[in-house]
């Protein structure tokens, strides 16, 4: 287990080398000072790129996402398998890679072997035929087959309240802790002054049989105002966390750290890429909140915070690529030569480019009104004007494309 005192050493040397172009160490950096350039990037380029069609011949298996949140969709995709969340019934789908409805469930509910109406977080073990559904804010993870049978109920320990769940490996999952951040936030807003005291955000890798912790990774959590204004209360929302699954483990971060880190579970957690200069030398704040390390390229998005802002959705974002091989940095600008006019971000959390990471790469959804009305615009061509025109909107799923990084 990395200590905090550790942590701080280390993320104190982090930044001492960011601030070097060319640090004896290898790592990776992003300069928020530097104006990158800005890069024009045909998908097809960089990746093999096919389209989804989730079959909606049965009523049973034709899904839609929550108003205004754009939940539902893919929950999550492994080799042979789509899974996906219907936000209407809370039922859960599933279907082969070629979009052909294979089974689905529903066990929503407040019983002990039922999940809760508003779970976080679905993953999918293929191999095990093993569904984790972690309830909300809690730490009960619901486990089940892909035919909707109980297999099992996993509490973990007392206090450790889960909001991200990832599927590590045969044996384990990762999950993020919110209960620290969750505490801050309800005491900030309460009007209480919170601690200046060193705290430290946890994450855990977890036995997928019983729950037991078998290991302990703990970031060092920030002080700096990361909330917003909203309707006249001032809101908190603590440590700008993420967790994202790469193929050598889990890169982690917490804002106060200005740097991403990767734990592989074999040994203790290394920074991968710095940010310069540090968040808490910005002003307005700078602060990494998220990045995708998928084969040869890193895609990183960068938030700035105006305390002014009434809402998250209204800070300004930087979206970077980082080659690996060739150490090229730029501020892409992502296109599909079958769709005229349609750029797409690679964030999970935007929602004007609605998407989401897979273990082998990144995956869009493109709203099928949207896509009628380009194809009657003539704005498609290839094999996705080819799908859309066998597509009616009133009746069909929505169509998703999916990103294999080359």
């Amino acid at each position: 287990m990395k200590t905090f005192a550790q942590l701080i050493i280390l993320t104190a040397f982090v930044a001492s080398c960011a601030s070097d172009k060319q640090s004896k160490n290898g790592l990776a950096y992003i300069d928020l000072r530097k104006d990158y350039p800005e890069k024009e990037i045909l998908l097809t380029d960089i990746a093999d790129v096919t389209y989804l069609y989730l079959n909606s011949d049965d009523d049973d298996y034709l899904y839609k996402a929550y108003e205004h949140v754009q939940r539902g969709g893919i929950s999550d995709l492994t080799k042979n398998t789509v899974v996906v969340v219907d936000a209407a019934s809370e039922s859960i789908l599933f279907f082969s890679k070629d979009g052909t409805p294979k089974s689905r469930f529903n066990r929503r509910g407040l019983g002990p072997e039922e999940y809760f109406l508003f779970f976080s977080t679905v993953r999918y073990d293929e191999t095990a035929d093993e569904v984790y559904i972690s309830n909300l804010e809690s730490n009960v993870i619901q486990v089940y087959s892909s035919t909707g049978e109980h297999k099992r109920r996993i509490t973990l320990p007392q206090g450790i309240n889960v909001r991200e769940l990832i599927d590590f490996d045969d044996r384990s999952l990762f999950v993020f802790d919110n209960r620290i951040e969750t505490q801050r936030s309800l005491a900030r807003n309460r009007g209480e002054d919170l601690p200046t005291d060193d705290y430290v955000i946890p994450f855990y890798r977890i036995s997928k049989t019983n729950g037991e912790v078998l290991d302990k990774v703990e970031l060092p959590g920030t002080h700096l105002f990361l909330g917003i204004n909203w309707n006249g209360m001032r809101i908190v929302n603590g440590s700008s966390v993420f967790s994202v699954k790469c193929p050598e483990g889990v890169m982690l971060c917490s804002s106060g750290t200005d740097t991403i880190f990767l734990y592989t579970g074999h040994k203790p957690i290394a920074p991968v890429i710095c940010q310069t200069p540090s968040t808490a030398s910005l002003n307005p704040l700078e602060y990494l909140d998220f990045c995708l390390d998928r084969v040869q390229y890193q895609f990183i998005k960068v938030v700035i915070v105006r305390e002014g802002d009434k809402a998250p959705a209204a800070f300004p974002v930087k979206y970077y690529m980082r080659n690996k091989k060739t150490e090229e940095t730029v501020r892409p600008k992502f296109i599909l030569p079958d769709y005229k006019e349609k750029e797409l971000i690679i964030d999970p959390y935007n929602r004007n480019s609605v998407g989401g990471f897979h273990d082998d790469g990144y995956w869009f959804e493109l709203d099928l009104y949207e896509l009628k009305q380009a194809y009657r615009d003539d704005k498609l061509s290839g094999k996705l004007k080819e799908l859309v025109a066998t597509l009616n909107e009133d009746i069909d799923n929505n169509v998703f494309v999916l990103v294999d990084f080359k």
